[in-house]
């Protein structure tokens, strides 16, 4: 089963056979770190949204309502759905649902077992950089050589009225039109206010990634190296992984990694990007890292 530390899972009811979800796109208030908030937009109460979790072959209805003051859409990112269901009315026939409307987008999940994304579509300069994005996880139901399996969602923030060089507590806005970042998040929170992820010796580990920021991120794992065994939700061959301890995780990617917890400790597993491993560029670490911890 897949975990997403600090972020809770979609629940669904299934009704005549079809596994039922509901996305709510509203205002939401991430505590980054400790007494400090950032106001954002995301889905169900949480940046990043929750993690939907299916299995190959599931139909699905997934009700998205829309309680932003402006409309919007999503998109499943690396799903093969009908072009209607894509949720980029723009160009496509899915249409925007507007504010305090709702649309179903209702398909079948014709992917392999893979690490997607769900994200907005609609005026996305501004809406995704407000936070809408999260997971979405074909599993497979057959797993028998991962015993543990982690989701993280990279993402990237300003925080407007935070004084440089300070982390100050309180309630910040987002300023979206820019390339420059102060909060570097996994899955909504800066280290240390990031869970770690517990593995006991000689497990096999499994860490998904996702991007929809608009930085690449190298991420760099600590005293392991690593097989790269899926890009964009689709599985590498055995005989054609690369063996690493830093993957790039550019925007709009998700990339797995696995291997074997055969080295006792507390690792860190970070971006390796400098001023992304600092909250607010304060000296102290901070920001897009995380650590595997043994148990």
């Amino acid at each position: 089963m897949v975990v997403s530390p600090d972020i809770k899972d979609l629940p669904y009811v299934l009704h005549r056979g079809v596994k039922c979800f509901e996305l709510v796109a509203e205002p939401v208030v991430r505590e980054l770190l400790p007494g400090v908030f950032m106001k954002g937009w995301g889905y169900n109460g949480s940046i990043p949204g929750p993690t939907i979790r299916v299995l190959p072959g599931d139909w699905v209805t997934i009700r998205v309502r829309n309680q932003l003051p402006e409309a919007t859409s999503v998109h499943w990112h690396g799903l093969d759905v009908p072009n209607r269901m894509d949720g980029v009315p723009a160009v496509e026939p899915s249409p925007y649902i507007g504010q305090g409307q709702f649309y179903d987008y209702h398909f079948q999940i014709v992917n392999p077992p893979g690490t997607h994304m769900y994200h907005t579509h609609v005026d996305t300069v501004y809406q995704e950089l407000m936070g809408l994005g999260g997971g979405f996880i074909i599993e497979d139901p057959y797993e028998c050589t991962v015993q543990k399996d982690y989701f993280i969602m990279l993402q990237e923030f300003y925080l407007t009225g935070m004084v440089k060089g300070e982390v100050q507590k309180g309630h910040f806005e987002l300023e979206t039109m820019t390339d420059s970042f102060n909060f570097f998040t996994m899955n909504g929170r800066c280290f240390p206010h990031v869970s770690p992820l517990p593995v006991q010796y000689g497990e096999e580990m499994r860490v998904r990634f996702a991007n929809i920021g608009m930085n690449a991120h190298p991420i760099h794992l600590h005293g392991h190296q690593c097989w790269i065994s899926a890009i964009d939700g689709n599985e590498i061959p055995a005989y054609n992984r690369q063996l690493r301890n830093t993957v790039l995780v550019p925007s709009g990617v998700t990339l797995d990694i696995e291997f074997t917890a055969l080295n006792p400790g507390i690792w860190p597993l970070h971006c390796h990007m400098p001023h992304h491993t600092s909250n607010n560029r304060t000296r102290a670490t901070g920001g897009m890292f995380t650590t595997i911890r043994y148990v």
